[in-house]
């Protein structure tokens, strides 16, 4: 899975939990884009979490 570029956000790791309390692994994997992006003047293309588009951290291009 890929991880924000700007962040650093990524998967995170837990558990699941049965209605009789067993365990087992799961993954919440986050919501990262590949989006074209300016960089420097020109474009770049990154990978890039929904959070971050939306608070315009980055400017796409």
């Amino acid at each position: 899975m890929a991880k924000c570029d700007i962040c650093g956000k990524g998967v995170h790791f837990g558990n699941n939990v049965s209605h009789s309390h067993r365990r087992s692994n799961r993954v919440w994997n986050s919501n990262v884009h590949r989006v074209a992006v300016k960089v420097n003047g020109g474009t770049k293309r990154i990978h890039v979490c929904a959070s971050c588009l939306r608070s315009n951290k980055v400017e796409r291009a």
